[in-house]
């Protein structure tokens, strides 16, 4: 019989392995408060696919309304014990995601940079300054063909760099199929101009830049300001490559830069194929799974590692 949640976070404070929960607690870094996203004729959207079919053939969400989405999230946030998640979607929903769960959001100020009135700089400084966000992100542009490197964008980072403000940032070489995107705009070589001008500036790349693997090796290897996250890739591409992936990425010598993410986006259940596809990677060691799971990102973020480890479910 399969133990119930609760008897399995009272096997986890025994060192138990228990299937399906998390060792410790854990840090989601790339997390989404979007709302429902119904399709044109009004049915929930299916999971995204890696590949061309029409329609996808993966499910959709059980969780089919905005309050559905919130509880769901908050449900799987409690199973695997995530304590805390970097947040960012729709303005209107940010504030009710962080009451609905006090202390458990960090939000972060995402979309396309410049664009809606709340992501204009002027509008983005005072919103720091209030604290009403603690990151940049997710940085969006790419979305609309716009490069990290384009000289619009450069105030933005300056004021991150002013501030500390971590940036989390859309670099890869994967999204949406949406008109504007660029491949080609994702190349995480790219970011090396931006590097170069905000020496001090604290950025993390999402799906650690795929499939860029060579491109993303080198920016970690020159700057150790710069960290990634797993999130989408973790669900959406077969296991095996984002395994082989991940597993190179370990083998150069970041185990210690990576995040983990989930991305769970319209679907709270791909927060437990995120899980699952570091639990089962069986090239990382306990030590490396804790870093990626919670470690890194208390490095990163300059979180207080031992408040959270109280802030259990």
């Amino acid at each position: 019989m399969r133990p119930s949640t609760s008897t399995c976070f009272l096997l986890l404070m025994a060192a138990v392995p228990c299937p399906g929960v998390a060792q410790g607690p854990i840090i989601d870094v790339h997390m989404h408060a979007n709302g429902a996203t119904p399709l044109s004729d009004g049915s929930p959207p299916p999971r995204l696919c890696v590949n061309d079919r029409e329609p996808c053939d993966n499910p959709p969400s059980k969780y089919q309304t905005n309050e559905a989405l919130l509880q769901g999230t908050l449900e799987y946030m409690r199973r695997f014990n995530i304590v805390r998640g970097v947040l960012s979607g729709a303005p209107a929903e940010l504030p009710k995601w962080k009451q609905a769960a006090p202390g458990r959001f960090v939000l972060g100020a995402g979309g396309v940079l410049g664009g809606p009135a709340h992501l204009r700089l002027d509008s983005l400084s005072a919103a720091f300054e209030r604290g009403d966000y603690a990151v940049l992100g997710e940085v969006g542009n790419q979305y609309i063909g716009v490069p990290p490197n384009d000289s619009n964008l450069g105030p933005y980072f300056a004021l991150a760099e002013r501030l500390d403000v971590p940036v989390w940032i859309h670099t890869l070489g994967i999204g949406a199929r949406v008109p504007r995107f660029r491949v080609a705009a994702g190349n995480p070589l790219l970011l090396e101009d931006v590097l170069k001008q905000h020496p001090r500036l604290r950025i993390y790349v999402e799906n650690a830049g795929y499939p860029f693997l060579d491109e993303m090796v080198a920016i970690l290897y020159m700057y150790p300001n710069v960290y990634v996250d797993v999130s989408t890739i973790t669900w959406l591409i077969p296991r095996p490559a984002f395994h082989d992936y991940l597993r190179r990425l370990v083998l150069a010598g970041f185990a210690d830069r990576i995040m983990f993410g989930s991305d769970q986006m319209s679907w709270p259940e791909t927060i437990e194929l995120a899980v699952q596809s570091i639990e089962k990677a069986e090239f990382l060691s306990s030590e490396q799974k804790r870093d990626i799971f919670f470690n890194n990102a208390v490095r990163f973020f300059r979180w207080n590692g031992q408040a959270l480890l109280k802030e259990s479910w």
